[in-house]
């Protein structure tokens, strides 16, 4: 792996775009932005290499990339991103909702495809700066926000299996609405039995593009089923629930207690699955990292064991299930709705992010 050595950054360099779209425009974008198709006018891009570390760091235009057919990312798909978000608050400034934690992963995956680590306080910097640049974007409407992604690819032009020597960090922003108009809605689940996400000692604990490509397929045979989620097993036994297509999946039982799959190395440590597990301790309720197998899920919905459960993640914070669709059949989760702790955990996380409840743990990050 490429050593992260580091150059003097200091501040970013602002280059104003000039072709930035008026206000009014931007007004009727935002009046339903939907989700990742609403751009604003800027990114932040870092570049590193060996001899200079990382360097030349700018807000500057968005704007379409030009790179050599030959880049390495397009052959090896030395790639990594995150995603988090920015939204005004209820007296009106803005914050972001943990970027130190995406900094942390941001390096951990990293290490895991051979690429340099960015240091964190430049992570934070970047996402800091786009924001105070592009506070205007962010929605005024209910669940609107500045959904951020942070990406570094592989941009030395060569053929050949090895780590690139050079590399480009950027950070692009986009209006986002609601994920769910009208609030959150269950969601139907197909098992895949004929793909798995990650294997042990494979990339599954790392947020690289890789890992989301795996997972399309088995997307496309859960909505040809009717559902609207894929959710995987392991890749060992295929018995064990790991994660969805793009979030991690939490179980309500009768008892009150809440549990959630280990991250073993083949599933994503999500920030808001980490997160909804401090303020599910914190309101004393009885939670468990353990595995569970398929069979004890529908085992323990039918019986009435099992009452809710949820999938999370940064797009839709907190997301319902209502039933799970296999080849052997579909069995239904409690009354099929939103259950009361899943509901509660959408509440208390969403009023923390927004501002409208105290932050005991300082996840709410403020932007000046």
């Amino acid at each position: 792996m490429l050593a992260a050595r580091t150059a003097d950054h200091g501040s970013f360099r602002l280059e104003p775009s000039t072709t930035c779209v008026d206000a009014n425009e931007r007004a009727a974008r935002l009046v339903d932005p939907g989700f990742g198709r609403v751009f604003t006018d800027h990114m932040a891009v870092v570049r590193y290499n060996e001899a200079d570390g990382w360097h030349d760091a700018t807000i500057t235009a968005r704007a379409p990339l030009s790179i050599d057919p030959s880049t390495a990312v397009l052959h090896y798909a030395q790639e990594i991103f995150e995603g988090l978000k920015a939204y005004r608050l209820a007296d009106g400034s803005t914050a972001l909702f943990r970027p130190a934690a995406n900094a942390q992963r941001f390096r951990s995956s990293a290490r895991r495809l051979a690429m340099p680590e960015l240091p964190d306080d430049l992570f934070v910097q970047s996402v800091e700066q786009l924001v105070r640049t592009e506070r205007q974007w962010i929605p005024e409407g209910e669940g609107g926000a500045l959904y951020l992604r942070p990406f570094m690819i592989a941009s030395e032009a060569f053929l050949g299996v090895k780590p690139s020597a050079e590399y480009l960090y950027m950070v692009i922003a986009s209006s986002v609405g609601a994920y769910w108009k009208g609030g959150a809605r269950p969601v139907s689940i197909w098992v895949s039995r004929n793909f798995t996400r990650a294997a042990p000692g494979g990339t599954g604990a790392a947020k690289c593009g890789g890992n989301y490509a795996a997972s399309l397929l088995a997307q496309s045979e859960a909505i040809r089923q009717g559902c609207d989620q894929v959710v995987f097993l392991d890749a060992v036994e295929r018995r064990w629930v790991e994660e969805l297509g793009g979030m991690n999946v939490f179980f309500v039982f009768d008892d009150g207690s809440l549990s959630t799959p280990p991250l073993t190395g083949t599933i994503l440590p999500g920030i808001t699955r980490d997160s909804i597990l401090q303020l599910a301790r914190d309101q004393g309720v009885t939670v468990r990292e353990e595995p569970y197998a398929l069979d004890q899920w529908r085992a323990d919905a039918e019986s009435g064991r099992l009452t809710e459960a949820f999938a999370c993640g940064t797009a839709a914070v907190v997301t319902p299930i209502g039933s799970v669709v296999g080849a052997d059949g579909r069995f239904t989760i409690g009354s099929g709705g939103t259950g009361q702790l899943t509901q509660r955990m959408l509440d208390s996380l969403t009023a923390i992010q927004r501002g409208h409840s105290p932050d005991p743990y300082g996840w709410r990050h403020a932007v000046d």
